[in-house]
């Protein structure tokens, strides 16, 4: 059977220069510097990054992505979901708000555990879990308020990470969900057969590949999550573990006609420059072009 062959809607995203959320991550390269770096490699669209990293007046923000000619997609937002509601549901009012001021259209959900990482997390019971529930639901509709459609992300060191995790908020949330390949096959699920069991819900792509064998490690709790990443447990599409092709064919022969955002998490040192990840970001950017417009068979 062949795919259809509408064109992918590609777009980059600001962790592929090492821009993160999470303090002391690692070196920040500067808005400019990363946009101009999109924009070299013949990028259109990206999402906005962590809050706080581009200007958060709307038409500061619009002029900045003018500038580069590149279109915001929406952005990644990692909130305590299980906890304290309304402290969440202000956070989601204020970043819905902005992404829809740039003519995004998707809110990227996550259910963070308010430790400021990702390398470790606590339990939730079942009231938590319930909270965690509800409030995403409240955050979709204020999302929705502003015409943009949220999504939740599985994230490895979040309370959707693992299989289980991942299959119990399908079952109880009508939310669909951001398949990021990378963060789903490192919490132990396979993300195409994922993509084939749920393909009514997938909302949004992230587009990853990984090491497996670190993967295993930081699954196993032999290493943290952010020491991983700096070993190089992301590396260029097509490079390593994950069958990306696979996942691209089966999604598009599903119909998904969203974005696929390239994401190599990495983290920088101060002497490092845009120069390697633009390198890898530009391998990536060739192989799923690549798989676009091969004779992509099913």
């Amino acid at each position: 059977m062949t795919e259809p062959l509408h064109p992918l809607r590609i777009a980059a995203a600001p962790i592929s220069w090492g821009v993160c959320e999470v303090p002391g991550w690692g070196h920040v390269l500067d808005a400019h510097t990363v946009l101009s770096e999109m924009a070299a490699l013949g990028l259109t669209a990206t999402e906005l990054g962590p809050p706080g990293y581009l200007p958060q007046d709307p038409h500061e923000l619009r002029s900045l992505l003018d500038t580069f000619g590149i279109a915001s997609v929406g952005g990644f937002l990692a909130l305590v979901l299980h906890e304290a509601p309304e402290l969440a549901l202000a956070q989601a009012r204020d970043s819905a708000a902005l992404f829809a001021a740039t003519g995004a259209d998707v809110l990227v959900l996550a259910a963070a555990t308010g430790l400021g990482g990702y390398d470790a997390r606590p339990r939730l019971d079942d009231d938590e879990w319930r909270t965690l529930i509800e409030t995403s639901a409240a955050i979709r509709d204020i999302a929705a308020g502003h015409g943009l459609r949220t999504v939740l992300h599985p994230h490895v060191g979040t309370h959707v990470e693992t299989e289980a995790e991942v299959e119990r908020f399908l079952q109880d949330s009508d939310l669909d969900i951001c398949l990021d390949t990378g963060h789903l096959m490192i919490g132990g699920t396979d993300p195409v057969l994922l993509a084939r069991r749920h393909a009514d819900r997938i909302g949004h792509i992230h587009l990853k590949d990984v090491r497996s064998a670190l993967a295993d490690d930081v699954r196993a709790g032999g290493l943290e999550y952010s020491e991983a990443v700096r070993r190089g447990l992301y590396v260029p599409l097509g490079e390593g573990d994950v069958d990306i092709a696979a996942l691209v064919h089966s999604v598009r022969a599903a119909g998904y006609d969203g974005w696929y955002v390239m994401e190599q998490d990495t983290a920088l040192r101060p002497s490092d420059s845009a120069e390697l990840p633009s390198r890898d970001t530009e391998r990536s950017l060739r192989h799923l072009v690549g798989l676009a417009t091969g004779a992509a068979r099913i």
